[in-house]
C-alpha cells in the first residue's frame, strides 16, 4: 500500500490523499483496515442474527467485500466468522450532502468522448455544528479529509474511487472497463438526517457505487446489479448515475413507495441534480425552490439550457458545472468540496478539490488502468 498526499495541506480546507493498493482482496482488505483503524474507525455491534446474514449476503453477492472483510477481522485479530460486529464500513466522518450532474452522451461530445461533470456540494461544518452544538477542540469539518483510492487486484476490475468518509465507499468511482459511478443526494425536499446507523444486510448508500464498479463492466451489468441487489440508504434517499465507454448513461433512484425506477434520455444529455427524475422527467416543467430544496431545480434547469442542443468539448462541460458550482457565499454554510469529469473511454476521472476561500487545487487526473 502507498499513500501519497496530492493536494490541499493542513493549512488547507482540505488535504487530500491517495491511497494505492494491490494483492488479493483480503491483502487489500488489511490494507483498508489498517488505515481506516489510524483514522478511529472501530467496528460497529450488529444483531447476531443479522451480522450471519450480512456475510451470507457479501459472500453469494459481493465476494470482494467478503474477503476484504475477512482482512479486517486479521487487522484486529478477530475470527472473521463472528457474528457480533460488523466488519466494514470503515467510516471515519458521516455523511449528508447536495450535487450535480451532467452527462453529455458521445453525439453530443466535441470529440466523441462520453463524459460526465459532477459537483459534490457539501456543508463546511463540523458534525457538531451541523447538529446546532459548538465544535469540539480539534474537530475538522466534515469533508475536509477525502481520500482517492485505486484499487489493483490479483483478481477482478480495477478501480479508483472518491470518498469522503468510509474507504469502503464511494462517492465518484471509475472501473478499467470505463464504468462510472456517481452519487447524489435524491428527493431533497423529504430528506432528514439518519436516525440511527445500524448495518443492515446488503450494500449501504456510500458501498453501493463501490458495489457497482467492482461487479460491473457496463450499464447494463449494472441496471443487473442494482435490481438484484439488497440495499438500505439509513432513511437518506439517494440516487447514481452510471455511464459506462460505450456511450451509455441511465441514473437510478428510488421512489417514494420503494419502487425502483431506470430512468434515461436515449442519445441526449442527462441532468441530475438532487430531486427525484422520475417524478419531475420534463426539465421545462419543474416546479420552482423552495427554502429546503437547495436550488435542486434552478440547477438541473441551468444544466439542462446549457447542454440542449449542444456539442460540448472537456472545457465546456467543466464551464457547465462551475455555472452551477457552490462558490464562496456567507448565507450558505456548504460549497462544492470537488468537481469532477469522467471520460469513461478513456479510463479517468479528473478532480478539483476545494482549498478555501473560493480557492481550489490544479486538476489532478486518476486513471483506473492497471500499469
Amino acid at each position: 500500500m502507498t499513500i501519497t498526499h496530492v493536494a490541499g495541506s493542513r493549512n488547507d480546507f482540505q488535504l487530500v490523499r491517495h491511497l494505492t493498493v494491490g494483492g488479493s482482496h483480503y491483502e487489500i482488505g488489511v490494507a483498508l483496515a489498517e488505515e481506516a483503524r489510524r483514522l478511529g474507525w472501530a467496528p460497529q455491534p450488529v444483531d447476531p442474527t443479522v451480522g450471519r446474514a450480512r456475510r451470507t449476503w457479501f459472500e453469494r453477492e459481493w465476494p470482494q467485500q467478503h474477503a476484504r472483510m475477512d482482512g479486517a477481522a486479521a487487522v484486529l485479530g478477530l475470527d472473521p466468522d463472528q457474528d457480533e460486529l460488523a466488519l466494514d464500513a470503515l467510516g471515519y466522518i458521516p455523511m449528508e450532502f447536495g450535487c450535480s450532474a451532467l452527462w453529455c452522451p458521445p453525439s453530443a461530445s466535441a470529440d466523441g468522448h462520453g463524459r460526465v461533470g459532477r459537483n459534490y456540494d457539501f456543508f463546511t461544518t463540523t458534525e457538531s455544528e451541523l447538529r446546532g452544538l459548538r465544535a469540539q477542540p480539534g474537530e475538522l469539518p466534515l469533508t475536509s479529509r477525502p481520500y482517492v483510492i485505486t484499487t489493483l487486484p490479483d483478481e477482478g476490475l480495477a478501480s479508483t474511487v472518491i470518498t469522503m468518509n468510509t474507504l469502503d465507499g464511494c462517492m465518484d468511482g471509475i472501473n478499467e472497463a470505463g464504468l462510472a459511478v456517481m452519487l447524489l443526494l435524491a428527493d431533497i425536499d423529504r430528506a432528514e438526517p439518519p436516525e440511527g446507523h445500524a448495518p443492515q444486510v446488503g450494500v449501504d448508500s456510500v458501498q453501493l457505487p463501490r458495489f457497482v464498479v467492482e461487479t460491473c463492466e457496463n450499464v447494463e451489468q449494472a441496471k443487473q446489479a442494482l435490481l438484484g441487489a439488497k440495499q438500505y440508504d439509513y432513511g437518506m434517499p439517494l440516487h447514481y448515475l452510471v455511464a459506462d465507454a460505450s456511450g451509455q448513461a441511465f441514473v437510478w433512484e428510488r421512489g417514494r413507495d420503494g419502487a425502483e425506477h431506470i430512468v434515461e434520455f436515449g442519445d441526449a444529455p442527462l441532468c441530475v441534480t438532487n430531486h427525484l427524475l422520475h417524478r419531475h422527467p420534463d426539465p421545462m416543467t419543474l416546479p420552482e425552490d423552495t427554502e429546503g430544496s437547495f436550488d435542486t431545480y434552478r440547477r438541473l434547469r441551468a444544466l439542462y439550457e446549457v447542454s440542449k442542443g449542444a456539442t460540448m468539448s472537456r472545457e465546456d462541460l467543466r464551464a457547465a458545472m462551475d455555472s452551477v458550482g457552490e462558490r464562496d457565499d456567507p448565507a450558505k454554510p456548504w460549497r462544492t468540496t470537488w468537481t469532477t469529469i469522467f471520460d469513461p473511454a478513456g479510463r479517468t476521472l479528473s478532480t478539483r478539490f476545494f482549498l478555501g476561500d473560493d480557492r481550489y487545487a490544479e486538476e489532478l487526473v486518476f486513471s483506473a488502468k492497471r500499469p
